[in-house]
């Protein structure tokens, strides 16, 4: 059971999407680059980094998966979990909160606003929970154009970070 929004079913994920979130993986590292931007993801296909696999594995099982479908296709995919990567250099939250480590659409389906039905059923889930705060954080570089798309979303930049070279933005939403 999931839900439907614009002609979007969204439902929980789980192990058995895992080639699927691999593919839209592989596939946004490859429009990315076809773009210029070797940067935000490098050059290689998640399916072929060390970890990549074992990466989407625990994503898959031991977050809250969500997998946006059309049609029965598995067309985009956002994971939640209860804060960031422990490794990452970001500030923890004072309060409970709800963290997207993941959002990532199939590149055939763009333009269909999967990404905002994805981040509305984020929203949604985090007041489910009885949370106050969701979070995420983002590639900052390039023309700033990530960040824009979710502050677009009701989100606010709050910190900026490196990750070695790599430069990151947390953004934040109050939901309650």
């Amino acid at each position: 059971m999931g839900d439907t929004t614009h002609g979007v079913r969204i439902r929980p994920g789980g192990p058995g999407d895992a080639p699927a979130v691999l593919k839209m993986l592989d596939a946004a590292v490859a429009w990315m680059n076809d773009r210029g931007n070797t940067e935000q993801w490098g050059t290689t296909p998640f399916s072929e980094k060390p970890g990549g696999i074992e990466l989407v594995d625990r994503y898959l099982t031991e977050h809250l998966p969500y997998i946006a479908e059309l049609d029965g296709t598995p067309a985009a995919t956002l994971v939640l979990d209860s804060g960031p990567d422990p490794r990452a250099p970001i500030t923890p939250a004072d309060e409970p909160e709800r963290y997207v480590r993941l959002l990532v659409s199939d590149r055939r389906f763009a333009g269909r606003s999967l990404g905002s039905a994805l981040l509305a059923h984020a929203v949604a889930e985090t007041r489910r929970a009885g949370v106050r705060l969701l979070r995420v954080d983002c590639w900052a570089g390039g023309d700033g154009t990530l960040v824009a798309f979710y502050e677009r979303h009701g989100f606010t930049a709050t910190e900026t970070f490196r990750a070695g070279s790599w430069p990151g933005q947390v953004l934040a939403q109050r939901v309650g």
